[in-house]
């Protein structure tokens, strides 16, 4: 990826060369300008679900078949998603064009000239919150140009070190247990808060979960407790481009943690987590969101990756 550098840009690559910043415990950024990560330590979980989900047009979404996943190495994920504060300066450093249309809910699903500075949120966003609107391509790009400016391997997650990531240890539905309306303790889901604050002529098919998380569109990073792994907003607030090809039913291979990328070219990204405009079922870390790398969408984020030293 070609860099340009203006003076405003040579002074964020310079903080991105300097030398890492701890931030205590398991924390720590790469400069004072990245994001801060997290580091994951190796474990083996069981992948996926025996649930069926059922999607728009009559689309049964499978999250099987269960399988081993055995993670052999640390890796790093960010403690939170990206931020629009952090995305402004991969912009400012690059000359990275991004989504120009993005995919908003107003009773269906339509495509608007808007873009991560106007999602068509109630509000204009905010630096401490997710950037959205941006594209598989854009969340890559990022990630190149992270793992550029600091010598480290940035990508994005894999989708098993995703979900190991954000069950944490669990092996109920959700990381808490069982019970869906508690969800609004630990994640911006839609829930009372999100259904009260619909604008007029905006409509969802599906019921709100019974409680109030405090906000009823999107909430700005760390709102909610960390995971036991010390990340949040795992679950809800956004939607999280992974980078794995997502083929309708998981394959036997790969069942280390890597990515899964196909044999042929690749239709259908994994995002996963939920949103706060999503139904809580597909908040389970199980469940599996699979969309065109081309999309671009108001509930759509990411969070970046890394390699461990």
């Amino acid at each position: 990826m070609r860099i340009f550098v203006s003076i405003a840009a040579a002074v964020i690559l310079s903080a991105c060369a300097s030398t890492p910043v701890p931030t205590g415990g398991w924390s720590f950024r790469d400069c004072e300008t990245c994001p801060e990560m997290v580091r994951v330590a190796p474990g083996t979980f069981q992948m996926g679900s025996d649930r069926v989900e059922d999607m728009r047009g009559g689309e049964m979404r499978p999250e099987g078949p269960i399988r081993t996943v055995k993670i052999k190495r640390s890796f790093a994920l960010g403690k939170y998603e990206v931020t629009n504060a952090e995305w402004k300066l991969f912009l400012a450093a690059t000359n990275h064009r991004p989504s120009p249309v993005c995919n908003s809910w107003r009773g269906r699903e339509v495509e608007a000239v808007m873009d991560w500075r106007d999602p068509g949120h109630s509000a204009p966003p905010r630096d401490n919150e997710p950037v959205v609107c941006v594209s598989w391509y854009d969340a890559k790009a990022y990630v190149s140009w992270l793992a550029g400016v600091t010598g480290k391997r940035y990508r994005l997650p894999t989708e098993a070190e995703w979900e190991y990531a954000a069950k944490a240890g669990a092996t109920t539905t959700w990381p808490w247990g069982e019970n869906a309306d508690e969800a609004c303790k630990y994640e911006n889901t839609y829930d009372l808060d999100s259904r009260d604050a619909l604008p007029a002529g905006r409509t969802v098919n599906w019921d709100a979960t019974n409680c109030r998380d405090g906000f009823g569109e999107v909430a700005p990073v760390g709102s909610f407790p960390a995971n036991a792994f010390g990340l949040h907003d795992m679950l809800g607030n956004v939607w999280e481009w992974n980078e794995d090809c997502s083929p309708k039913l998981y394959q036997a291979k790969p069942d280390d943690g890597s990515a899964y990328q196909g044999p042929t070219l690749c239709d259908l990204r994994a995002v996963r987590g939920g949103s706060w405009q999503t139904r809580q079922s597909r908040h389970r870390p199980t469940f599996r969101g699979r969309d065109p790398e081309l999309r671009a969408s108001h509930i759509f984020g990411f969070r970046v990756a890394r390699d461990a030293d």
